[in-house]
């Protein structure tokens, strides 16, 4: 039995899966197995990764499905306790595997990420993409604001997870909504705990052809039905009354929404002087420092502003708010 089994899905990759399956096969953790699952490519897919040889590798072929069918096949062949996950235009650095396995048992974790540096599909940085790569690789680091932050974007690259094997075993769900993003708010329901290596690890391709550019399951409406529907079955569960800090774009969609489910919005805070005293939606807007301390009723910061939420969270704090307990960041 190796010690980490890679589940690798693929279809019509001919161009990058070389690169992928050598950047696995030349890890410094070399006990492991690569399970690539062809999801049935009518390109030179396979015949690219057959002709490498390695004992290691093993090449499934389906018929084409979906992303989650070929994962959730991976997951059914793999042997290893840890299984991790990578992606067939994506390349992981030497020693990606031995860092996430040496973190998630030092800290007794479920699920391990790492920082990514966000490249084209020439291996340069995609400067467009700036502003989210800092987000993914600074504000989600702690394991705590992985937890907060999760009803925002997905806190873990998918392509970069490395996980006990009972996290994969939940199974990637096929619907309308993005996969792998599901498959996390659902591991942490159930009790699993994140945890996220500080050093880049993974050369995440972001290319006009990726599945997250051309697929209906990851646009942003798709994130948002994914997260609303796991805020409702988790921290909202039961609740019928929260606080909502932010009432501009990013927070009165949110208003509404939380009206709409029958939970009231008790008390809305916002920066903007304008809206001191108001009333909007039949929520009276107060400034954040006429905040008192927490009571017991969740609160739902929508503010999407660069910096913002490093600015709230000791905030939050000061007044007794238990991050990721009872004040939750969405967007």
């Amino acid at each position: 039995m190796p010690e980490v089994s890679v589940i690798l899905p693929v279809f019509n990759a001919a161009c990058t899966v070389a690169r992928a399956v050598q950047s696995i096969l030349e890890q410094t953790l070399s006990d492991l197995e690569l399970i690539v699952v062809d999801d049935g490519s009518d390109d030179e897919t396979v015949s690219i990764v057959r002709a490498i040889r390695d004992p290691r590798l093993r090449l499934i072929q389906q018929s084409h499905g979906h992303v989650a069918s070929a994962a959730n096949t991976a997951t059914a062949h793999a042997t290893a306790p840890l299984i991790a996950r990578m992606d067939a235009d994506d390349y992981a650095y030497p020693n990606r595997l031995q860092r996430q396995r040496d973190l998630l048992l030092r800290q007794d974790v479920d699920v391990v990420g790492s920082q990514v540096r966000i490249v084209d599909a020439a291996g340069a940085a995609v400067n467009t993409m700036r502003n989210y790569e800092r987000w993914i690789n600074e504000e989600t680091l702690d394991s705590q604001q992985i937890l907060a932050l999760r009803f925002v974007e997905l806190p873990l690259v998918n392509p970069t997870i490395l996980a006990r094997r009972s996290y994969f075993e939940l199974g990637c769900r096929d619907g309308d909504f993005p996969e792998d993003y599901d498959l996390l708010l659902r591991a942490v329901e159930s009790g699993m705990r994140l945890a996220k290596v500080d050093q880049v690890l993974l050369d995440w391709t972001d290319s006009p052809d990726r599945l997250t550019r051309t697929d209906s399951r990851y646009t942003p409406e798709a994130f948002d039905r994914c997260r609303r529907t796991h805020l409702l079955a988790g921290p909202l569960a039961g609740i019928d009354r929260v606080d909502l800090w932010g009432v501009g774009q990013t927070g009165k969609p949110w208003l509404r929404w939380l009206q709409k489910q029958d939970i009231t919005v008790r008390r809305g805070y916002d920066v903007s002087p304008r809206k001191f005293g108001v009333t909007i939606h039949g929520v009276p807007i107060a400034h954040p420092d006429s905040m008192p301390n927490a009571d017991g009723t969740s609160l739902l910061i929508a503010v999407g502003a660069v910096g913002a939420r490093q600015l709230i969270t000791p905030q939050l704090r000061s007044r007794r708010y238990e991050i990721a307990g009872d004040a939750w960041f969405v967007a």
